[in-house]
């Protein structure tokens, strides 16, 4: 089951590798590198492997709108002059260094790694000069993205101000421009994060990191570029595609154009074809034979597009692309609610994007960074990823166009308390959000690969949802919108959205909206050298060893997938990398280390091609065991080995349940006719000599507890060293023996009674840290700082009573336990009083 990936075509690639070119020619390389003040990347955090090739010569040169092209441009990145000084001054007399752009002043690759404090505001200087052949024409000045509040001059002369921290932006410089010789740019920069509860934007930018909130980001973070056009010009495209007719709409907007012709030519490997209209009139285009893009198939049209005088003279010319797909809702054969794509229902699977890097922040080394992660997102299996509270630069959506990932785009959020606010400065913020909004739609709208627009995420800064979400729907009636990712929904859009950590969850099945898991998984794994800081790391669950965290990943999505016969449409595993102490990622910060390696071997477990269960549950047994094995839904070829080795083809095919007299490790895996083959399942099954019961028998039907009081680091100390806060009797295992919400300890211990000889399984399901002994055996371990979550562990007893000690604490947050077990005749159950004595 091969599949073929089919690239945008060759006439496009050769277009753009031209402009390249053009574009290095005309720049005639970066701003000079100042020799007092040579540029290096600041900090000692860890670095991607990009970094090493970042100079102010060699500093994201590609054309930054693959979605709209022209032939002449010209790059300004490079080094600037930069000065922080207080918010209010005037423009500063003299510069405190150099600045890499496009990288914020707070990141390594900046070359600064200063944070710029809200009462502060960030000031630019460079020199720029004009190519003599652009004397005719109007010059624009573009800037790929500036956070937040921006102010512009050139040769002296105010341009304009812009808010907004990750929309593109133009002016028209052509006025200011000197006849000859250097022109001087001056940008102003004021960024309020973390002003108090401040309404901009701003995704997950803090002044004080920490937790699941990173670094700020102050100032130019995109490319900025100069491009050269005619009196009359294209403006922008809007571009619709119609499967259901076989057509293209094309609308052309234009400045200065009112009486103009356009001129729109789509082409792929056996179609041309040209339709003509007015500009800001929809122009459609059969297009025959029509080829779906999807990710399987991610195949893209060219499309070229002249504007065209009334003496019939080409006035500007942009060549474009686009794919053929349709994102809708739709019921299945079961008469389910959807997510379908090209008419079809599609499971869509892939990861949280939050778009983070340790040397860059908002903005990664380079392209063939940014391109990296989302090759690797292809290589793990997934179809889509979930662009989470920002949004890229333009070519971010060009590679997912072209690679065939399918994206959810966040709204960035502005986390803030409404009813904090001065109602003014509501209304402001209000409508700085619905601009902000229609520059994301507006910017991003022609990107084949944005299947749905997500305006909140879990209530951060949410408001009028019902009134935004009817917008967007009318506004761009050709995407799905979510309301709101995870526990606040308001019952619009087209989807239920919740988020379960580490999950898997079905809402359930609506009537007029399909349901989703917008966060599930973040399983963390910490990898030694590859840490933005060595302590304080954490994840939903985390794990010390990659084979138990890739363990835990395959049970994962192997107990995701029933769900989705069940009505689940799609899931957002957290996340594509680790930020900074985050470390749930299936890449570290770095990107240097794939956490699930190789991501080839995961494809199909991802795609739904499921490993084999163990029915059988034990782990151990007395005289014999018999291991059963099951199939997933699409069932394939079952093979296993009993020496520990990895199935093959060729090994043993499972028809019946294995007997097993001694210490056996069984691995199994699915084999697939076509050649696919799951992941490996492992069981390790051990012979056990069930341990003596003790003479004493209990004359109290309870068991002992001892509270303690301090703070232990996130881990379970030992108890038996310190001096309980008070003691006394408890029935149960559980938490009623005390009235505390944080920073305390429990230790019970006493004995458990067996009822016959046999292998017990017991159970411990936390929050936080817990660790349960038998007869001085750890048996349960299920340490650290977490939600709750249920371990178990296994031992042989003989009939009678023996010792038992259960350790607990809780940190901070939410708390919880239960203690439960399951044997010979007995169902699984919390630990009944009478089974415990002291």
């Amino acid at each position: 089951m091969k599949k073929t990936i089919h690239f945008l075509p060759t006439l496009t690639l050769v277009i753009l590798t031209t402009i390249i070119s053009i574009s290095s020619k005309s720049q005639g390389g970066a701003a000079p590198q100042a020799k007092s003040n040579p540029w290096k990347a600041a900090g000692n955090k860890i670095m991607t492997r990009w970094a090493k090739d970042v100079s102010p010569e060699k500093v994201w040169s590609e054309y930054p709108r693959p979605a709209m092209v022209r032939k002449e441009w010209k790059n300004i990145n490079g080094l600037w002059d930069y000065a922080i000084v207080s918010k209010d001054a005037d423009k500063p007399d003299k510069y405190d260094g150099k600045i890499l752009v496009p990288f914020a002043v707070e990141s390594a690759l900046s070359g600064v790694g200063k944070m710029v404090d809200k009462d502060k505001s960030l000031w630019y200087h460079r020199e720029f000069s004009i190519p003599g052949r652009w004397k005719d024409k109007r010059v624009l000045l573009h800037f790929g993205a500036v956070d937040w509040e921006s102010t512009v001059w050139v040769n002296g002369k105010k341009i304009g101000t812009h808010r907004g921290g990750y929309d593109p932006f133009y002016y028209d410089i052509t006025e200011v421009l000197k006849g000859s010789g250097e022109q001087e740019l001056i940008i102003r920069v004021w960024d309020p994060t973390d002003e108090d509860n401040s309404t901009q934007p701003r995704g997950k930018q803090v002044k004080k990191p920490g937790g699941i909130f990173y670094t700020a980001v102050t100032g130019i973070w995109q490319t900025v570029w100069l491009e050269p056009v005619s009196k009359a010009y294209i403006e922008s495209l809007k571009i619709v595609p119609d499967i259901d007719n076989n057509i293209l709409k094309v609308t052309v907007n234009a400045k200065s154009a009112d009486d103009y012709k356009v001129y729109a030519t789509a082409a792929g490997e056996k179609f041309k074809t040209t339709s003509s209209g007015k500009t800001g009139e929809e122009i459609k285009i059969k297009i025959s034979p029509l080829k779906l893009w999807s990710p399987d198939s991610p195949y893209l049209y060219d499309l070229d597009v002249s504007l065209v005088n009334t003496r019939r003279q080409k006035v500007d010319v942009v060549k474009s692309y686009f794919g053929m797909r349709k994102t809708s809702l739709g019921k299945d054969d079961k008469g389910i609610l959807r997510l379908c794509l090209n008419n079809k229902p599609l499971f869509q699977l892939g990861p949280l994007d939050q778009g983070w890097w340790p040397d860059g922040l908002y903005t990664p080394a380079s392209d063939e960074a940014l391109k990296y992660d989302l090759e690797i997102t292809k290589k793990l299996g997934f179809n889509m990823l979930r662009k989470h509270v920002k949004y890229e630069p333009q070519r971010f959506y060009y590679w997912c166009d072209k690679l065939g990932l399918l994206v959810w785009q966040d709204m960035p959020s502005a986390s803030y308390i409404r009813n904090k606010v001065a109602a003014e400065k509501l209304e402001e913020a209000d409508k700085q959000f619905d601009t902000e909004l229609k520059r994301m739609i507006d910017s991003l709208y022609n990107h084949t690969c944005i299947v749905m627009w997500v305006p909140f995420n879990e209530g951060w800064g949410q408001h009028d949802t019902e009134r935004i979400v009817k917008w967007i729907k009318s506004y761009d009636p050709s995407r799905l919108v979510n309301n709101a990712s995870g526990w606040t929904d308001r019952g619009v859009g087209d989807v239920l959205d919740v988020h379960s950590y580490p999950g898997p969850y079905k809402p359930k099945n609506q009537p007029d909206r399909a349901v989703v898991l917008g966060e599930f998984g973040g399983l963390g794994l910490p990898v030694k050298e590859h840490l933005w800081q060595e302590q304080g790391n954490w994840g939903y669950r985390s794990y010390e060893q990659q084979e138990q965290y890739a363990k835990d990943y395959i049970n994962l999505i192997t107990r995701l997938y029933p769900l989705v016969e069940e009505g689940l449409s799609a899931a957002v595993y957290t996340q594509t990398s680790d930020c900074e102490i985050e470390i749930n990622g299936l890449m570290t910060y770095d990107r240097k280390v794939i956490k699930l390696d190789p991501p080839e071997d995961f494809a199909p477990l991802n795609k739904g091609y499921l490993p084999p269960i163990f029915v059988t549950k034990e782990n151990l047994f007395i005289d014999k065991a018999t291991v059963k094995i099951a199939a997933p839904k699409e069932k394939g070829e079952i093979r296993y080995t009993l020496n520990g080795s990895d199935p093959v083809k060729t090994s043993k095919l499972y028809t019946k349940p294995i007997e097993v007299t001694k210490d056996t490790t069984i691995k199994a895996y699915c084999y697939w006719p076509s050649g696919i083959k799951s992941t490996v399942i492992e069981k390790i099954i051990k012979k056990a000599q069930p341990i003596d019961a003790v003479s004493i028998t209990p004359s109290n039907k309870r068991l002992k507890f001892e509270y303690y009081e301090g703070n232990w680091g996130g881990k379970l100390p030992d108890f038996s060293k310190l001096e309980p806060v008070k003691t006394g009797a408890a029935e149960k295992m559980d938490l009623s023996c005390v009235d505390d919400d944080s920073d305390y300890g429990l230790r019970f211990t006493g004995y458990i009674k067996a009822h016959q000889t046999g292998v017990y399984t017991f159970y411990t399901n936390s929050d936080d840290g817990t660790k349960l002994f038998i007869a001085g055996k750890q048996i349960v371990t299920n340490d650290g700082v977490h939600g709750m979550k249920e371990e178990r562990g296994e031992i042989a007893l003989k009939a009678g009573w023996h010792p038992i000690e259960l350790i607990f604490f809780q940190g901070y947050g939410g708390q919880g336990l239960q203690v439960s077990y399951e044997g010979p005749g007995i169902e699984k159950q919390t630990i009944p009083t009478k089974a415990l004595g002291h």
